[in-house]
């Protein structure tokens, strides 16, 4: 295995993370997201991933593997997602809470935070699977699936909103402004992680290639369902019908943003 394929696997990985920081640098200008905006925001990002879920995982992993295998990995997808989460239904970290931990309560935090990310993480890295093959995107001498990019940009922009929740809390706090943007990054740390424990498994158990594909689709669909769209009706409670224009036309956006994707 090349060393500089899983360099950028990483390096997708941690751009994804530090994506993240985004959501914070509206807070360099502003005191608050407008809440309309917030939850366009997670609408779009919801389209997004449902469309890189469908239109170029699970479509990669019919081709790879046929509809039974991939169908295995779906279920496999979003059982680990549900059980990790009632494992650790009783530590859930709310953002306010970083600037007081200790060096363990952050160890806490991050394996917190990795029941979320890594999925995502490991979407992006089996994403990248066929990184030694075919046609693409030159990056650092390395020819990037067209697929890699798009399920890298996905998950990047889904995460904007996801470090705005991260940062709302912490402006509150009068947390200084970059310290709220390396707590918005270090939400997201574990996908450079999960995206290269997942191209090294998809690189050496080729035969398993489309459970990887099915995994990482329904790992995303499920946060999808149960996290993102659920934060969008959150926010949107105050707003006219509780939000529901707004998060249908961020979520009409990121579908049809996305949907290149499926004459890929």
């Amino acid at each position: 295995m090349v060393l500089g394929e899983l360099t950028v696997v990483v390096l997708a990985g941690l751009a994804t993370a530090l994506a993240t920081g985004l959501g914070a640098l509206p807070f360099f200008f502003v005191d608050d997201v407008n809440d309309r905006l917030n939850v366009g925001l997670w609408g779009f990002a919801s389209g997004i991933m449902l469309s890189a879920s469908v239109f170029g995982l699970v479509s990669e992993g019919l081709a790879a593997g046929g509809p039974t295998v991939l169908a295995v990995g779906l279920a496999v997808g979003v059982a680990l997602v549900v059980v990790s989460d009632r494992v650790l239904s009783g530590t859930e970290i709310h953002p306010r809470r970083y600037e007081e931990a200790s060096f363990k309560k952050l160890v806490l935090i991050l394996g917190v935070l990795t029941v979320h990310s890594f999925p995502e993480g490991v979407a992006i890295g089996v994403s990248f699977a066929d990184l030694p093959l075919g046609e693409g995107v030159e990056a650092l001498g390395v020819t990037v699936p067209v697929l890699a990019v798009f399920i890298t940009g996905a998950i990047a922009i889904q995460n904007v909103p996801e470090g705005i929740a991260v940062a709302i809390p912490l402006q509150g706090l009068g947390v200084p402004r970059w310290r709220i943007v390396w707590w918005a990054v270090f939400s997201s740390l574990p996908q450079p992680v999960g995206a290269a424990l997942a191209y090294l498994f998809v690189q050496t158990a080729r035969e398993f290639l489309a459970v990887g594909f099915g995994f990482a689709a329904g790992a995303m669909i499920y946060l999808v369902a149960s996290e993102l769209v659920p934060e969008a009706r959150s926010i949107g409670r105050e707003l006219p019908r509780n939000g529901t224009p707004e998060l249908l036309a961020g979520l009409c956006c990121g579908v049809l943003l996305m949907l290149p994707l499926s004459f890929v």
